[in-house]
């Protein structure tokens, strides 16, 4: 087992390497590696007096926190799966999660979606979280009250590097949902291997200093905020939390903890450099891509290859993040970049045959940021992992200068602000509406969220009256808000290839555009 890994590792060195350092930060909690690394063995010991051992999983519901992280790592000193859930979801959306992961654990905020599930195995954040982990039988300082206390031995208790001998770093530890392409989200597991692997990537290619202060601005819950969170903690680094988005805090919080990186993109870029308009804030500490003259002056334009590529590159969830960066090739023809050093990408015909370069293929890839399958979905898996490759569900070419370009997905997918809409899944909640025959979605231009939803509906014959709102309303209820139709059309009969509706002929007809790639 000496070259093994695992996040736990991780946290464990850094515990006896940056004693001093500042690793956590939210709110009014913060943690230096040592005191991180207490709290974490006390949690698992919770976690495991609770019942939860290797291959379990325990499931995080709510907002960004520093208990993600916590989690997380955790489960990494058990051998056990961590999921962050999509606190955006829907009662019916959270349900099926809860199906599916069949979590051993779940840690919660209160919430109106979240409210209905309640079960007895769930663990309420804040003070009762406090008050559970203090529980734990090892580490010391922990109290009923929930007061963290002092600290432990870094490598004591459950988290001993010495004696530990759930350290499978080529096991899953984290699960992370991926959007419902096929009409049902599925689970990708990713193991501290992969997970290691990527941040080392990143945190060169971003060129990580000692000091990196990285902001969690975005959700934990999608693999943009996390793999920087894990690239942070991996070069010992402060990652900063904040429940949600919100322009003015962002800048309170980069004056007040000097930080270097945050998970901003687009608009919310925007919103941050209107809502410092007036120079409140030093916000010069944030060493970060050039966006804007306003933005620019406030913020340090970075020289990485990471921000002079204006983060470019080719990504998704089961390759840990990032698979290609820009930042790698600097003058490329192909925007995506080159392959992260740790991985190999094939351009594959559907016979599996490489094409030659200007010809487009389907993205495969492997190496050692890799998912290792999805959970529960062996068809699935087996589907998406042959051959000894990955493939990926996206169409790209590989350029005369050995650069990628992503073409778009091979199944339809709708980008509305940084989330994935798969068709399928709102065409089957739409029909579920009893007043709904059949239905097809695209995706129409949008100038704040680049695209939005746009049901085209077909009523049935016995169907009363039904507005644009009812079918919107009856989505929204269901999926996330996010994915309900901003605009619906009703008409006579939707236009089909075969079983599958003719989304070039109702782009045609209805607006669509601005897809992935196009």
């Amino acid at each position: 087992m000496i070259h093994r890994l695992t996040l736990s590792d991780v946290l464990a060195e850094h515990a006896r390497s940056r004693p001093l350092v500042t690793a956590v930060v939210d709110g009014e909690v913060r943690l230096t590696y040592p005191e991180l690394d207490a709290r974490v063995t006390r949690l698992a010991d919770a976690l495991a007096a609770r019942g939860v051992a290797a291959g379990d999983r325990v499931l995080w519901l709510g907002r960004n926190s520093h208990a993600v992280l916590e989690l997380l790592l955790a489960a990494s000193r058990l051998g056990a799966v961590f999921c962050p859930a999509n606190w955006r979801q829907s009662t019916g959306e959270l349900a099926f999660v809860l199906d599916d992961l069949a979590p051993k654990a779940v840690v919660w905020e209160e919430s109106e979606a979240a409210a209905p599930l309640r079960g007895d195995d769930w663990i309420l954040m804040g003070a009762g979280y406090e008050t559970f982990l203090a529980g734990g039988s090892g580490g010391s300082g922990g109290s009923a009250d929930g007061d963290p206390g002092g600290t432990s031995d870094p490598g004591g208790g459950t988290g001993d590097d010495t004696g530990d001998d759930t350290g499978d770093d080529t096991a899953p530890v984290l699960a992370l949902y991926t959007a419902a392409f096929d009409g049902r989200p599925a689970a990708a597991l990713l193991s501290s291997a992969a997970l290691v692997a990527h941040s080392v990537s990143l945190l060169v290619v971003r060129q990580m200093e000692p000091g990196f202060t990285f902001l969690n601005s975005g959700p934990l819950f999608h693999v943009g905020t996390m793999m920087f969170c894990l690239a942070t903690l991996q070069i010992g680094g402060t990652n900063v939390f904040t429940p949600a988005f919100d322009a003015e805090e962002v800048c309170r919080l980069v004056e007040a903890e000097k930080v270097t990186q945050a998970f901003l993109f687009g608009r919310m870029i925007d919103e941050v450099a209107e809502a410092n308009g007036d120079g409140r804030y030093d916000l010069s500490s944030l060493r970060f891509v050039s966006h804007s003259a306003a933005w620019d002056a406030m913020t340090t334009v970075d020289d990485s290859p990471w921000c002079r590529s204006k983060m470019g590159g080719y990504g998704q969830t089961e390759v840990g993040g990032m698979l290609t960066f820009l930042g790698l090739a600097p003058g490329a023809a192909g925007p995506a970049g080159r392959p992260s050093p740790l991985v190999q990408v094939r351009i594959l015909d559907p016979d599996g045959r490489e094409v030659p370069a200007g010809e487009v293929g389907e993205i495969c890839a492997r190496g050692r940021s890799l998912f290792s399958g999805y959970l529960n979905r062996p068809e699935l898996t087996a589907a998406r992992i042959r051959d000894g490759w990955h493939h990926t569900g996206d169409l790209g070419r590989r350029e005369a200068d050995g650069t990628i370009t992503f073409v778009g997905p091979r199944l339809r997918m709708i980008k509305s602000g940084n989330e994935n809409v798969y068709p399928a899944e709102v065409e089957r909640v739409l029909k579920t509406h009893p007043a709904v025959a059949d239905a097809a979605v695209i995706g129409v231009p949008d100038d704040r969220w680049h695209q939005v939803v746009k049901a085209v509906v077909v009523l049935a014959d016995d169907a009363g009256p039904v507005t644009a709102e009812d079918v919107a309303e009856h989505v929204r209820a269901r999926i996330a808000s996010y994915k309900r139709p901003r605009h619906v059309a009703f008409v006579e009969a939707i236009p089909k290839k075969g079983f599958t509706p003719d989304y070039d002929a109702l782009d045609a007809a209805h607006g669509g555009g601005g897809y992935p790639g196009g």
